[in-house]
């Protein structure tokens, strides 16, 4: 059997804008692929309730697990928790546990909870908490659903809290091939490397350096030495 596998749901029209730059989604890429499960799609959406219940639903159905970014802290616009709730008919409302937490972390501080900032404490029933060592405010499991803070730092430790609770496969490793010709000129290379390595994942990424033309030759595999064979073949073939 193959990796599980994985989905992400970047919410939010701060990056739709262009106001705001994603880096979450390269973060759990790079987290997942170390963790043995498969990032397969990555969606960008709106603040918008149709979309993010269409969004999760469909990507839920079709993924092991799914991570969202975005819209769950103290203002109007952060919705993603109504949408989740909605989208598995969950109820939702302030739980004592989340409440707690937040309980502990604003007495600490010398700070109010008030009305908003215990908006973060509205939590699906059902729903696992994910631990936020950030900034308090939890996210929460859902069925597949891993509900999680947009802010880059926060977003981080909540990956990092859910991590060790999933069940991976087998880690992809990688090596990379810098080869200082055009792509055209080492196609054919390529191809047939890729039909003798099926197992493999081929990919051929060119770039330009002082003038001269290159590509950078990926190839990735749960097998570390296939993956070696197939580059080592690559490079004699190229007298590298």
């Amino acid at each position: 059997m193959g990796n599980p596998t994985a989905a992400m749901l970047v919410i939010g029209d701060e990056i739709l804008s262009g106001r705001t730059r994603d880096s979450n989604m390269h973060f759990l890429a790079g987290e997942l692929t170390k963790h043995g499960i498969d990032l397969r799609e990555v969606r960008m959406i709106s603040d918008d309730e149709v979309a993010i219940i269409a969004g999760v639903t469909a990507l839920s159905e079709t993924h092991d697990h799914v991570f969202t970014s975005g819209g769950i802290g103290p203002t109007h616009d952060d919705i993603t928790a109504d949408c989740i709730a909605k989208a598995f008919g969950a109820h939702l409302d302030v739980r004592d546990d989340a409440r707690a937490i937040l309980q502990a972390h604003y007495d600490k501080s010398g700070t109010e909870l008030n009305e908003a900032r215990l908006r973060m404490a509205r939590i699906p029933d059902g729903a696992a908490l994910i631990d936020n060592p950030v900034s308090a405010a939890p996210g929460f499991t859902l069925k597949n659903v891993h509900v999680m803070a947009g802010v880059p730092s926060v977003f981080e430790a909540m990956v990092a809290s859910v991590l060790p609770t999933l069940t991976g496969g087998s880690p992809l490793l990688s090596q990379t091939l810098r080869v200082m010709r055009g792509e055209g000129e080492i196609a054919g290379n390529l191809s047939a490397l890729a039909a003798d390595f099926s197992d493999l994942s081929i990919g051929c990424y060119p770039f330009q350096k002082d003038g001269a033309f290159g590509a950078n030759v990926v190839v990735r595999g749960a097998d570390g030495a296939r993956v070696d064979v197939a580059v080592t073949r690559l490079a004699r073939e190229l007298d590298l």
